[in-house]
Order: C-alpha cells, then sequence, then structure tokens
C-alpha cells in the first residue's frame, strides 16, 4: 500500500485552506501590492521542492509553490469581492 500519496492529497487540502484566509488578510491589510511576496514565496518553495529528499516533503513544497503563485490571483479577484460587498473594507485603507 502506497500511503504516501494518502499524505500528499491530505497535505494539498490543508495547504490550499490555509492560504484562503491568508489571501483574505494579506489583501485586508497590505492590499494587492503584496503579489510579488506571494512571487517570491512561490519561487522559493519551488526551488526547495527540487533538492528536498523526501516525496512527501518535496510535493508538499511543490504545492504550496503553486499555491502562493494562484494566491496572486486570488488577490486581485479579493479586489473585486470587497468591491462588491462580500467581504470587509479595511476602514484604515484609503480609498483609490
Amino acid at each position: 500500500m502506497n500511503w504516501q500519496s494518502i499524505w500528499v492529497g491530505a497535505l494539498a487540502f490543508l495547504i490550499i485552506g490555509v492560504f484562503h484566509p491568508i489571501v483574505i488578510k494579506a489583501e485586508y491589510y497590505f492590499y494587492k501590492k503584496i503579489w510579488p511576496v506571494f512571487l517570491v514565496a512561490g519561487c522559493i518553495c519551488l526551488g526547495m521542492a527540487l533538492v528536498v529528499p523526501g516525496q512527501v516533503l518535496s510535493c508538499a513544497l511543490s504545492v504550496t509553490g503553486f499555491t502562493c503563485w494562484w494566491s496572486i490571483l486570488e488577490l486581485f479577484e479579493q479586489e473585486e469581492r470587497v468591491k462588491k460587498g462580500w467581504f470587509p473594507h479595511n476602514p484604515k485603507r484609503k480609498n483609490k
């Protein structure tokens, strides 16, 4: 039996679930201008996925890297959700 695939699936589910509130908070506090942080973090995770030993850890880093990249798109979409009133606007941040 290959339990590693079960672990990878569970980790992917967890990582993607954790990034949902991260994107919401990042847009709330930093606006979409924080997208380069997600780009760099994704590149670092994917680079590390190439060199770390262990298939499960490598897969987890890869999923994290691609989730960071996907979060860039979600930041821009989150801005639209805030404009529609689906999510709260940060009152301390000046409007454009």
